[in-house]
C-alpha cells in the first residue's frame, strides 16, 4: 500500500481518485483539512475497501510513527502543504511551518521508518515529493523554459518555502540514502480546484455575475497542467524514476492570465450563454500583487525521454473537461465557497481517526 500526504486536497484528490479507479493498491490519505481540504472530493470513495483517511498533520511524529509501523507502506507521496502565493503574501508563518517544518518531521518519520525495513523492502522503498515550477523563479519572454537544473530563484514566501523543502528532501537523499524522488510542476487545473485559483475563480465569478478580477496587465505567462496529466506523471515517476532525481511536470501550453479568462469565457458563451453579451463584458484589471512573477515555462523532456510520459490533455481540451465538470458539479462549488463542507466534516469525522 501507499501513504499519501494532503490527498484532500486539490491535486492530492484527483491522485487519490485516479489511483483507486487504475489499481487495486490500497491508499492511507493523510491530511489534517485546513480551509483547502475537502473530503466532499472523495466522497466517491469514502466507502472503497482500499481507501482509509486519517486526519492529522505531517507536524505530527507521534501519529506519523504510528501510521507507518500499522501500515507498513512501500511508497510515500507528498503533496502536503500550504499553496496559495497571496494567502503566503499576508501570513508566510502557515507556509513555513507546513511546507518546512512540516516536510522536515515527515522525512525524519520516514527515514526512520525506512531504516527498519528489511533490505529487500527498503530497496524498493520509496518517497516522491511534489513540488513547484515556483521555486525557479520568472522567467523573461525569450528565455528558454525552466530545466531540472535551473538555479532556484524563488520570489514569494510560498515558493520560497517549498524551494526549502525541496533541498531538505534532496538533502535527505544525500545525507541519509533516503530513496526520495521530486516532481516540480506547472499551473494544475481542473475538477475539485478550490475557487481561490485563478480558473476555478474565474468559472465560479463568470457564474454569479460577478467581475473577473486579471493581475495588472493580463500579460503573466504560466505552463497549464491539466491535473489528470500531473497525475499519471507522478505514477510514472513513482514507478520507474531514478533515485535521488528531479522531474519536471508540464503541459506544453504556455498562456497568458488573459488568454486563459478569454478561452473560459468563450466555453461559457457557448455553454450557458448570456441573455445579453459576453462573459467576457466581466473583467476587471486590478492591482498587481507583489513580486508577482512575469512567466513561468516547464521543458519537461526529460520526463518524456527517461519514462515516456507526456500529456494526454491541450489546453482546449482540458479547459473543456474543466468548466464542464464545475457547470455539473455546483452542488460541489457551493458548498466550498459557503463552508457548508466544513459541517459535512464535522458530522462524518468528529474526531480523528488511526
Amino acid at each position: 500500500m501507499i501513504l499519501v500526504t494532503g490527498g484532500a486536497g486539490f491535486i492530492g484528490a484527483n491522485f487519490v481518485l485516479n489511483w483507486l479507479a487504475q489499481c487495486d493498491e490500497p491508499l492511507v490519505n493523510l491530511d489534517s483539512l485546513t480551509y483547502a481540504g475537502n473530503l466532499q472530493s472523495l466522497q466517491s470513495v469514502a466507502k472503497n475497501s482500499n481507501y482509509h483517511f486519517v486526519q492529522g498533520d505531517i507536524g505530527d511524529k507521534v501519529l506519523l510513527e504510528a501510521l507507518l509501523q500499522q501500515h507498513q507502506p512501500r511508497a510515500v507521496v507528498h503533496f502536503a502543504a500550504e499553496s496559495h502565493v497571496d494567502r503566503s503574501i499576508h501570513g508566510p508563518a502557515d507556509f513555513v511551518q507546513t511546507n518546512i517544518v512540516g516536510t522536515f518531521h515527515l522525512l525524519e518519520a520516514v527515514r526512520h521508518y525506512w531504516g527498519g525495513l528489511s533490505a529487500h523492502q527498503a530497496g524498493a522503498f520509496r518517497m516522491l515529493h511534489v513540488s513547484t515550477d515556483e521555486v525557479y523563479g520568472s522567467l523573461k519572454d525569450a528565455d528558454a523554459p525552466f530545466t531540472e537544473q535551473h538555479a532556484f530563484q524563488p520570489n514569494s514566501p510560498y515558493s520560497a518555502s517549498k524551494a526549502a523543502s525541496d533541498h531538505l528532501v534532496r538533502a535527505w537523499h544525500h545525507t541519509y540514502g533516503l530513496p526520495v524522488l521530486t516532481t516540480n510542476c506547472s499551473n494544475n487545473y481542473g475538477p475539485y480546484h478550490f475557487p481561490e485559483k485563478l480558473i476555478p475563480l474565474v468559472i465560479h465569478n463568470a457564474l454569479a455575475g460577478k467581475t473577473l478580477p486579471i493581475y495588472g496587465d493580463g500579460q503573466q505567462v504560466r505552463d497549464w497542467l491539466y491535473v489528470s496529466d500531473h497525475c499519471s506523471a507522478i505514477c510514472a515517476v513513482l514507478q520507474a524514476g531514478r533515485l535521488g532525481e528531479t522531474y519536471n511536470v508540464g503541459g506544453w501550453n504556455e498562456k497568458t492570465n488573459l488568454e486563459v479568462v478569454h478561452a473560459i469565457c468563450a466555453h461559457l458563451d457557448l455553454a450557458r450563454p448570456l441573455p445579453n453579451g459576453s462573459y467576457a463584458d466581466q473583467i476587471s484589471f486590478v492591482t498587481d500583487r507583489p513580486g508577482h512573477d512575469r512567466r513561468y515555462a516547464i521543458d519537461a523532456s526529460k520526463l518524456a525521454n527517461e519514462l515516456g510520459w507526456k500529456p494526454a490533455e491541450t489546453f482546449e481540451t482540458g479547459i473543456a473537461k474543466t468548466i464542464d465538470w464545475y457547470l455539473n458539479n455546483q452542488d460541489w462549488v457551493l458548498n466550498v465557497t459557503s463552508g457548508a463542507y466544513r459541517d459535512w466534516v464535522s458530522q462524518q469525522y468528529v474526531t480523528a481517526q488511526a
